[in-house]
């Protein structure tokens, strides 16, 4: 007869062997799994390491780019412009090596810049646009008539075109003495950076960054979208032109390209911050005198990376 006390001590056999069992074969998954995220990281090193090559091949390839654009770029443009004056006006995040670069650009095109405005931070503010809007009103010199608008960016573009920019017959749009003073009261007022002003002009190049980040982003573009293109409907031509990035999203060419009837009158460059993108814009400036608009860059929404050069 079994006994109970051999009953015990087969049951605990039992599950002692059991115990063992499950151990040995959990040291062997564990073995295997361990082995087979070694071998995952090992491939992830490796991709890695190919998309860093990568990249690092596109970086030297757009290097390589950027130094034959600015090489050749001179003599595409020579004479393009000849006898031109261009007026430039920035925004804060616009890169002044892009804009020294695209000075000297115009100069070999044949054209004269007579100065430069400096937008601040705060003209694009949508918290201050009731502030500007009165401003502009109260700076209007005698004889010039504000656009029928009421949006801040076409207002001021209706204001500072006439301080900076010549009437379609080549003639001033405000006295001298008139011009200073409504330019020096937008310093006063923030919008503006006091400094030399700029004599008129017959073209003027809205140069900016990548584009605004934060809530207020959206309202920040179609201020600076709306002021280039009422430059535009004043002067004799006017180019908006961003850095890289400017044209995705809500951002300020996406907002002109996005309007047909703005992209039919406004040219754009949404690439100033390279050699190829400055040669872009100075060529999209002749073709403002020509009576041509277009969209030029590298982003999904340009018809192409320049335009044609324009015979003259």
């Amino acid at each position: 007869m079994i006994s109970l006390r051999y009953h015990v001590v087969s049951v605990a056999a039992v599950f002692l062997a059991l115990a063992v069992g499950a151990v040995l074969g959990s040291t062997a998954l564990s073995g295997r799994l361990l082995a087979g995220l070694g071998a995952d990281r090992a491939a992830l090193g490796r991709q890695l390491a190919d998309l860093q090559a990568q990249r690092n091949a596109l970086g030297a390839r757009l290097t390589d780019a950027d130094r034959f654009a600015a090489t050749v770029g001179p003599a595409t443009v020579r004479g393009r412009l000849a006898g031109r004056t261009v007026v430039l006006v920035s925004t804060p995040n616009a890169a002044r090596s892009a804009r020294d670069a695209l000075v000297g650009l115009l100069g070999d095109a044949g054209a004269t810049v007579t100065g430069e405005v400096q937008l601040t931070d705060a003209f694009t503010d949508p918290a201050r646009a009731d502030q500007l809007r009165d401003l502009v009103t109260r700076l209007l010199p005698a004889g010039v008539q504000l656009p029928a608008a009421t949006d801040p960016g076409t207002l001021a573009g209706g204001l500072v075109g006439a301080l900076v920019l010549l009437g379609r017959d080549n003639r001033p749009q405000a006295a001298p003495e008139e011009a200073a003073a409504a330019l020096s009261g937008l310093a006063s007022g923030g919008f503006v950076r006091q400094g030399r002003w700029p004599a008129p002009a017959q073209l003027a190049v809205v140069l900016t960054g990548s584009g605004s980040a934060g809530d207020a982003a959206a309202d920040r573009s179609a201020t600076l979208a709306r002021f280039a293109v009422q430059l535009d409907r004043m002067s004799a031509g006017a180019v908006l032109a961003g850095a890289s990035g400017s044209a995705d999203g809500d951002r300020p060419l996406a907002v002109v390209r996005a309007d047909p009837a703005a992209a039919a009158v406004l040219s754009t460059v949404d690439d100033v911050d390279t050699g190829a993108g400055r040669v872009a814009a100075v060529l999209a400036l002749r073709e403002q005198v020509d009576g041509r608009a277009g969209r030029y860059g590298t982003a999904g929404n340009a018809q192409g990376p320049a335009p044609q050069p324009a015979a003259g």
